[in-house]
Formats: C-alpha cells, sequence, structure tokens
C-alpha cells in the first residue's frame, strides 16, 4: 500500500480532529532548533493517553511509524523522521495536572504539562519540584524533558529531571500501558517510591521516547525554601573557572551553579530595552522578603549596570537556598571560599538574580538576540576530567579558526554543576542562517518583526555541522556522558557487546514492531 492509501486508512482510524496532514504543520513538526529532517506524513494530537495508544496501534497497522514530539526545542535530531512513513504525536493537549499530594509530596502530571506550569501550580501551596526546570520551561515539556535529560534549576545540588521522577505511565510499541514505581504493583493506590525491585522507570528516561512514549510522570516535591541567596565571581580563563565551579559542586552547597564565558557573560548582559530591564527590576525586588532589603538589592542591580566584567572574564553564577538566612549564608560562604580558594574575584550578583527573578522567559531564545541560529552540544564528564576535555575540545577546534572568521561562526560555552558527581560541558555554535520551521512557529510576531528573516548561509552551516560532528566524535572518544541523544550521539555503537545486546532486546520486547523512533538512540531497526 503507498503512503497516500495508508496515510486515508489512517485518518478513518481515528477522529476528524486528530490528524494533521496540513504540510506547514508537518513542516513544523519536521525540524528541531538544529536541523530539518525527512517531512512527517501526519500529524497525529491526542487528548488523553488512551487515544495516544490507540493512534500508535493505529499507525502501526497502516504500515507507519511514530515519533513523539513534546516542546520540540531539541537540537539533536531525536524527533525527526528517518524516514518517509512516520507520524509526529504532539502530546500538547496532554496538560493537565492529575493530582498534588501536599501530604505525601509527590506531583503526578501528563506528558504534555510544561515546567512553568508545574512551577506556578506549586507556589501557591509553598512546595516546589528540587530540579524545577530548564531554560526554555515555558515551553519544554515533562515528556521531553524526560524522554531528553532536562537540567540546570536546582541541578547542581538535586540532580536533573530524571533524578526527582517517582514512576511513569508509558505507552509501549504495540500500545499496551505500562507503570512503573511504585504504582505499577498492585493494590497500590499512592505513587511515592521508585525503587521497590528492578528499577523500571529508569528504563524509559533519556530514551529519545525510543522504547517508550511516556504519558504520564510523578515526581517528589520539596517545600518552598524561606530564603534565596546568590554570590558571582569571575574567574581569569575556563580552566581556573571550570575547577572552582567543580569546587562548589563538591560542597553541595548551590541549588544552581554555573559558568558563562566571554561571550555568553556579555551576551546575556546586553541591553533588550528599558522595558525589559525594569521588567527584571520589578521581578528581582519582588523576590527579596521585606520592603528595605528588596531595595537594597533592586539598587545594587542597577547600580552594578551591564558594565562591571572585564571584556574576558569567565564568570561563576551560585545561588542557594534554605529554611532560614543563617543557612544560606552559611552555604553562600562555602562557595565563595571554594571560588576564591581558586583565584576568583566576587562581582555583583546581577545575572543569578536575574535568572531566578525571571524563571521561564519567552522562548525567543531559541534564536540569539539578533537573530542569529545557535545550537549546543553537551559533555558530562567527572569532576576531575573536566580540564581534560575543555583543552581536548579547544584542540579539536583550534585548526576551524580561521574558516569560522571566513564564514561568520563563533562559539560561547556553557558550564553546569550536575549534583556533587558530574561536570557538565556545553560548547554553543552560533552562526546566522535561515531559521527553520520550528524558529518561525516559537518566536513571537515582535521578535520576528524586530529581527527579520535572515538568509541563508550554506558555508556557514556546512562548517558548523563539520565542527559539531568532530566534537560529538572526540565526547565519545572520552566516554562521555550527553543529555539529548537524539540521533546525534552515538549511544548504541559506544555500548560493551554485553550491554548493547541486552539493550536490542529490551527494544524488541517493548516495540516488536519497531514502530517508536526508528533511528533514535542508534538502536538497529527491526522488530522481535
Amino acid at each position: 500500500m503507498d503512503t497516500h492509501a495508508s496515510l486515508h486508512e489512517l485518518q478513518r482510524a481515528l477522529e476528524p480532529d486528530e490528524c494533521i496532514t496540513d504540510p506547514a504543520v508537518c513542516e513544523v513538526f519536521s525540524s528541531d532548533v538544529y536541523s530539518r529532517g525527512i517531512r512527517v506524513a501526519a500529524v497525529l494530537r491526542p487528548k488523553d493517553k488512551h487515544r495516544l495508544a490507540h493512534m500508535i496501534v493505529a499507525a502501526g497497522r497502516t504500515g507507519f511509524a511514530t515519533v513523539a514530539r513534546g516542546g520540540g526545542l531539541t537540537y539533536t535530531g531525536g524527533y525527526l523522521a528517518a524516514h518517509e512513513r512516520v507520524v509526529a504525536i504532539d502530546t500538547s493537549a496532554m496538560n493537565r495536572i492529575v493530582k498534588i499530594s501536599p501530604e505525601d509530596l509527590y506531583i503526578t502530571v501528563e506528558a504534555g504539562v510544561t515546567w512553568k506550569q508545574i512551577y506556578e501550580a506549586l507556589t501557591p501551596l509553598g512546595l516546589r519540584l528540587p530540579f524545577f526546570g530548564t531554560f526554555s520551561g515555558a515551553r519544554a515539556t515533562v515528556g521531553g524533558g524526560l524522554a531528553n535529560g532536562a537540567l540546570f534549576l536546582g541541578t547542581a545540588r538535586y540532580g536533573t529531571a530524571a533524578d526527582c521522577v517517582l514512576g511513569l505511565e508509558v505507552v509501549l510499541g504495540d500500545g499496551r500501558m505500562l507503570t512503573t514505581g511504585q504504582a505499577g504493583f498492585r493494590n497500590v493506590e499512592k505513587p511515592f517510591y521508585r525503587t521497590c525491585g528492578p528499577d523500571l522507570t529508569g528504563l524509559f528516561l533519556h530514551d529519545s521516547g525510543t522504547l517508550g512514549i511516556k504519558v504520564q510522570a510523578t515526581f517528589r516535591l520539596m517545600r518552598m525554601p524561606e530564603v534565596t541567596g546568590h554570590a558571582s565571581f569571575v574567574f581569569d580563563g575556563m580552566t581556573r573557572a571550570a575547577a572552582a565551579l567543580s569546587e562548589v559542586a563538591r560542597t553541595g552547597a548551590a541549588e544552581d551553579a554555573y559558568v558563562f564565558d566571554p561571550a555568553a557573560t556579555h551576551g546575556s548582559l546586553r541591553s533588550q530595552g528599558l522595558l525589559k530591564d525594569l521588567g527584571t527590576l520589578l521581578k528581582v525586588m519582588r523576590n527579596e522578603r521585606g520592603l528595605w532589603r528588596s531595595a537594597i538589592e533592586g539598587a545594587r542591580l542597577v547600580l552594578a549596570g551591564r558594565n562591571f566584567l572585564p571584556t574576558d572574564a569567565h564568570s561563576l553564577h551560585v545561588s542557594c537556598a534554605g529554611r532560614d538566612r543563617a543557612s544560606v549564608a552559611a552555604d553562600l560562604e562555602a562557595c565563595r571560599k571554594a571560588c576564591l580558594s581558586l583565584g576568583g574575584r566576587e562581582i555583583p550578583s546581577s545575572i543569578p538574580r536575574a535568572v531566578r527573578a525571571d524563571l521561564f522567559p519567552a522562548p525567543d531564545g531559541v534564536v540569539g538576540d539578533d537573530g542569529h541560529r545557535w545550537a549546543a552540544l553537551n559533555a558530562k564528564v567527572a569532576h576531575s576530567d573536566a580540564e581534560r576535555i575543555i583543552g581536548a575540545a579547544r584542540e579539536v577546534i583550534a585548526p576551524y579558526r580561521e574558516r569560522m572568521q571566513q564564514h561568520g561562526v563563533w562559539m560561547s560555552h556553557l558550564l553546569i554543576a550536575t549534583g556533587t558527581h558530574a561536570f557538565s560541558f556545553e560548547p554553543v555554535f552560533r552562526w546566522r542562517d535561515e531559521w527553520l520551521p520550528l524558529h518561525e512557529q516559537v518566536l513571537s510576531e515582535a521578535a520576528k518583526r524586530r529581527l527579520g528573516s535572515p538568509a541563508a548561509q550554506p558555508a556557514a552551516a556546512a562548517l558548523v555541522a563539520e565542527m559539531r560532528q568532530r566534537l560529538v566524535d572526540l565526547f565519545a572518544e572520552l566516554g562521555a556522558a550527553s543529555n539529548q541523544l537524539g540521533k546525534t550521539y552515538p549511544y548504541f555503537e559506544s555500548l560493551r557487546p554485553e550491554t548493547a545486546q541486552l539493550v536490542r532486546q529490551i527494544k524488541q520486547i517493548v516495540d516488536p514492531q519497531g514502530v517508536l523512533n526508528p533511528g533514535g538512540l542508534g538502536i538497529p531497526s527491526g522488530g522481535g
């Protein structure tokens, strides 16, 4: 049966509003932040988990594979189609908060719920997730975050989104619904625990939707900290800043700890107009308890301005939170001691205050503030290997400097502390190029009017692709872990033979016809 006939049969198996074939919509679901893939045959929009399970069965019966997509803000091709007989599943309508238990401190949500939605639902109750969101949390969803390794807010102390999950509901490739965690046991009503027996929840985390489509997740909660404090430091060079970041991480004192290189630091401080600045200032002041204290902190933010950093400074920023000012002061002092002992100089904490005051900004950040494109890579190593990976990446990029200048390609770097045990290295490629359909969909109309529509720059794009692949290969050589594996990082081929065999067998069990995200994680296609 040809694709057109198969699609017609699939439409007959679904409700009229569940299957969208509009070419413009399909184009959006066929690109991510970095690349454009083969156009999907249709976009399916389930209203609940039961309709999603029905869709997977119907798609498989008519010869289509499926890829699940949350907010779409990834850059590793995870949900891009591997061939023409693929339909995308848009989980955005599955956006209900199922239950909040203040007594047992857990929350259950559908996969299409955003991190911002969770934060806003919990704040009036005085509650929070330990890890509570990403930079893109206004649009990024729970399902996408758990499939791709969401991290940032709270990560230095509490780890990533995956570290806070108690259990999942997952639809398998043949439509079966699997419940993991304590809720997977008979006679259990409260999903309060994860690891009674083998950790089946972990099997479906960071899988890029290749082993199952997450439809519901339960997270552990914590009470909202009463006090939050911030500190910032500058260092001469990335290596010294990285060493300080690792030392801060080892203290366990910070909720957030991250390093911006000079390009990222000054980019984050670049003015976007008085209204934006005033809005951030007011949010900072609202976050401070007490009129006098809020006035002082607001004045400090204004007086710090945007010119207090040396042009070549690498800046390290921490946010600490706790039950009272004494405990937060002690945590800040531990971070301060770590930074000063490694040559840091304390500066006004404008950046972390602004980040925490405006937690989930509008997703116009999918392009740079002047409209340029960007795409990140990620490598996680042990803290003692931080200097090694920074130096090795620098050596890989060095031969490209002349071509980068020729084609207008530049880089920034973000370093993040992930718990006490991991150092996260994120090189970000930046270049001017045409926007992809996802950019056009996500950007606000005001941003599009201000920035215009950039022209294609194929030479710059080709150079970025070449350098990006070189770094991906380097990370594999160094045995680094990464988030957002998608179809970019060589997961399956990098495994030891026995581990790879088990992964392939698991894939055959949970997806016997091979209909879930073919090509994801590099797992060979084919069912049982």
